[in-house]
């Protein structure tokens, strides 16, 4: 047999299949942009920060914040993923691009906007003090001094506190969790004599245990503001979604969820 025959005819063939398959089709594949535009959302966020974002009962993450997040999909035509994260690693994470967004309760800091892009704030967020119910002796922030002092790493009142020469020599120890619920846990069992915290995430973990905790309306550092959080070149993202949530504002959508989760809208 000649092989340069039989070569031949398997590039006739070959193009053939081709031709008929679109080879030589002047049609373009989608872009790459257009594909990212169609891709999913990946959110970060601590699963173990109620209400705003965690698991409930069914293993399913839940939450106002994951509620907003949901919506906001939607009305882009996005899917969305929720991705539990190590929160002290969340600028790590957005930066690499292993998530898109950080949506979970999330104060805006001059410090973060370094190295983040925000949205507009959507919700005040104050620090105040949680003690055991029953205990008289922590009353304002200065009675805090001798005492064991637990809060979230990472979080504001850590950097707050990190911060303050008050708690680096007046307090006794200030312990730090991975979230507030391994916090307040230790606050129940009498291994931290308070809790600083977000009041909004504090005061929801209360109402899931009224009879263990006490809330002080003593307002610790800085009333600061929740935001959305995007890696600080992805304007196009984070314009995209704060126009949907500017529409979810202005229709009522949002109200609907924040009573949904805290029996009122307490958004800005």
């Amino acid at each position: 047999m000649d092989w340069k025959t039989v070569l031949t005819g398997a590039a006739v063939l070959a193009c053939s299949a081709a031709i008929l398959t679109g080879c030589g089709s002047t049609e373009k594949a989608p872009s790459t942009d257009n594909a990212a535009e169609m891709g999913k959302i990946i959110v970060g966020l601590d699963d173990n920060f109620p209400p705003m974002g965690f698991k409930d009962e069914n293993n399913e993450i839940v939450g106002f914040d994951v509620d907003l997040a949901k919506e906001a999909a939607k009305r882009l035509g996005r899917e969305v993923e929720f991705k539990a994260i190590d929160w002290s690693s969340k600028e790590a994470e957005l930066k690499s691009g292993r998530v898109q967004v950080l949506w979970n309760g999330l104060d805006i800091t001059e410090k973060r906007k370094e190295n983040m892009l925000f949205s507009n704030p959507y919700m005040d967020n104050h620090q105040i003090i949680f003690v055991k119910k029953g205990n008289t002796a922590v009353t304002d922030e200065k009675s805090l001094a001798g005492k064991t002092v637990g809060t979230q790493s990472a979080g504001t009142a850590e950097e707050y506190m990190d911060a303050s020469d008050f708690y680096k020599k007046e307090v006794k120890e200030v312990k730090k969790y991975p979230d507030y619920v391994a916090a307040f846990m230790d606050l129940e069992n009498g291994r931290l004599d308070a809790v600083i915290g977000d009041e909004i995430v504090g005061r929801y973990y209360m109402s899931k245990h009224p009879d263990t905790l006490d809330a002080l309306d003593v307002v610790v550092g800085p009333v600061s503001e929740f935001g959305i959080a995007f890696a600080k070149d992805n304007t196009k993202l984070r314009d995209e979604v704060q126009k949907v949530l500017d529409e979810m504002k202005a229709d009522g959508t949002i109200a609907k969820i924040s009573t949904k989760w805290f029996t009122k809208d307490i958004t800005k």
